[in-house]
């Protein structure tokens, strides 16, 4: 609704932006001139960018929001009580103060100081700016004030549209774009930052993590997953609804809330923005948690002729976790004990100790006899350790991947030669391709795999059909821009990387399939990237490959739940003689993504055929 007008000052000329740091805060200032009296709006402008940037402004008045008293960034938000009849432009602004705030909410303040444009992650993340106010001089003229009534963000209010597009003369930023708050969503909560706001009877759509926050939507009805999450399913379709939820109170006091929980009544207090998801509400006063109920997804059980295979991110297991029983749990009665059980992230036998061991042994054997203690089968395993500190992960923890397979069920076909830099190879034997080791590792050589995990090749047999399984760990989207950037669309910096390991085991399997058309191949494994990613797109070539996540109904597409939005991840893709019309069933298994007691931010899935 629009806001009483007030007076407002002329715009004064600004000087030429450079760079500078404010204890520990990465800032972007102009040349300080002499101080000027403006009031909140006038600071924060109509765009990102303050025109007041690097000026002296003395006496500011506003009435105190929030105090923030922990952490690097140590302050406290104001907001002006007389607002003008812009909406463009937020009554409501950040004071940086480096150490605790000797204010309290409801006090009347001026503050006298300097208008910086704070980065979060620093200049070189492609973050928004926070326009703030630092090296204050602050006078409480009052106490007890009313606090500012919070601005109702909601279906109603949050458009639609995410964002325009960027200046192409400003490598696509949108900092000096005038917003426009009732057309894009980003620009709606730019013109909100620093105010007090209120959601109500939000869904949470991201699980509580350890750093106490999770993430609402205030728009259940946009892109709804069939279990409480909003669904990820394209570039040009962003969900607008999405909200950080953080807390000024104490971390005791936040509630651990699941996936389809609801902060039921209003959760209330000053817009933030940081480098963990953007627009963040810091509330001061919570919503009571609803539970919704959710449960962990159970897949069914494949049958004789059924040959199941699964793909399992166990987020670095080394023998010093405590999750091995968790995940055992999990693969023997979640996941139904599958044929095979392709696994990424396991460390080597001391963790992140980084002495130059390499072998896993002893934390897949641990793995193995917990499986066999929670009722599942004495799984057998092959893998190819990597060569110290070159595929990337945690440092000194060397993961791989490993194929784990019940012998009771499937034999693997042991092929000499497989080593850390030998790259597999495709033959002929008997007139069916073959591969020149087993278990093998593509293309190690090639720089497509720098600080990467290299894929493993292996050849199952079946019920008397072999089956080449190729188990994956693409490059991390660590780099890429949020999806808040300041710059629109973001960079997605990571794929390059993915496209070139997606063109390598592409190839791959097409020379497997130019040798045996009919050859059953699965591609599988941790692919960081989207099912509708050109990653995906370059995998699958003219029909060599096919993910199968593509057959679930678009609300059960995900894998992974991030900054409240449920994305594929991990993918299981298909040759086309195990695509025929009723010869699969695929089945992403929900046992961590949603849960704020997860053992893996990753959910498994499985694949079950008939070779």
């Amino acid at each position: 609704m629009p806001r009483a007008s007030s007076a407002r000052l002329a715009a004064l000329t600004v000087a030429a932006v450079c760079g500078a740091t404010l204890a520990a805060q990465t800032t972007v200032l102009t040349t300080p001139a002499h101080a000027v009296s403006v009031r909140i709006h006038d600071i924060q402008g109509t765009t990102r960018l303050s025109p007041y940037a690097g000026r002296q402004v003395t006496n500011v008045p506003g009435i105190v929001t929030g105090v923030r008293a922990y952490g690097s960034s140590k302050g406290f938000w104001m907001q002006d009580p007389s607002p003008d009849d812009d909406p463009a432009t937020s009554e409501g602004v950040f004071v940086f103060t480096g150490s605790t705030p000797e204010v309290a909410v409801g006090d009347a303040v001026t503050v006298t100081g300097t208008v910086s444009e704070y980065v979060p992650g620093g200049t070189e993340s492609g973050n928004q700016s926070v326009t703030e106010i630092t090296k204050p001089a602050v006078t409480v003229v009052s106490h007890g004030n009313p606090v500012p009534a919070p601005v109702v963000v909601d279906a109603r209010s949050v458009p639609d549209a995410y964002t325009p597009a960027g200046d192409p003369a400003a490598n696509n930023s949108i900092n000096a774009l005038p917003l426009r708050p009732s057309a894009y969503a980003l620009d709606y909560y730019e013109s909100l930052e620093g105010m007090n706001v209120q959601v109500a009877d939000a869904r949470v759509v991201t699980a509580t993590d350890p750093y106490n926050e999770l993430w609402v939507t205030v728009k259940p009805d946009e892109h709804p997953s069939s279990r409480g999450g909003t669904v990820y399913g394209s570039y040009d379709a962003q969900n607008t609804g999405r909200l950080q939820i953080q807390s000024l109170g104490s971390a005791d006091d936040f509630p651990v809330a699941d996936v389809g929980d609801t902060l039921a009544g209003p959760t209330t207090g000053p817009l933030d923005y940081n480098q963990y998801g953007g627009y963040t509400l810091v509330a001061d006063r919570m919503g009571t948690l609803r539970k919704g109920g959710l449960q962990r997804e159970t897949t069914r059980k494949q049958s004789p002729g059924e040959l199941a295979v699964a793909t399992y991110n166990v987020e670095n297991l080394d023998p010093s976790d405590t999750t091995f029983a968790a995940h055992a749990d999990a693969i023997v009665h979640r996941l139904q004990a599958p044929d095979i059980v392709c696994l990424e992230e396991i460390q080597d036998d001391n963790g992140a100790t980084d002495d130059g061991t390499v072998s896993a042994a002893k934390t897949v054997s641990t793995l193995i006899d917990a499986i066999v203690a929670a009722g599942g089968p004495r799984y057998d395993w092959r893998s190819v350790d990597p060569v110290d500190g070159q595929d990337g992960g945690e440092p000194g923890g060397n993961i791989r991947q490993v194929f784990l397979f019940n012998p009771a069920r499937v034999s693997f076909t042991d092929r000499p030669g497989g080593t850390s830099t030998t790259a597999v190879g495709v033959t002929k034997i008997h007139g069916k391709a073959a591969l020149t080791a087993s278990p093998g590792r593509i293309a190690p050589a090639s720089d497509a795999w720098t600080s990467s995990r290299k894929p493993l090749a292996g050849e199952f047999v079946f019920r008397g059909r072999t089956v080449f399984v190729i188990a994956n760990h693409f490059a991390s989207k660590g780099g890429d821009q949020g999806l808040t950037a300041q710059y629109q669309p973001p960079v997605r910096s990571s794929e390059v990387q993915r496209h070139r390991q997606a063109a390598v085991v592409h190839d791959f399997v097409a020379r497997l399939l130019k040798v045996q058309k009919n050859a059953e191949v699965v591609v599988l494994g941790d692919l960081n990237d989207f099912e509708f990613s050109d990653t995906a797109k370059i995998l699958e070539g003219d029909g060599e490959l096919w993910s199968a996540i593509k057959s679930l109904p678009k609300n059960e597409r995900y894998t992974y739940t991030y900054q409240g939005n449920q994305q594929v991840l991990d993918q299981i893709l298909i040759s086309p003689q195990i695509r025929r019309a009723g010869r699969f069933s695929y089945d992403s298994v929900h046992i961590n993504s949603e849960f704020h007691d997860q053992i893996s931010d990753h959910d498994p899935q499985v694949l079950r055929f008939r070779p």
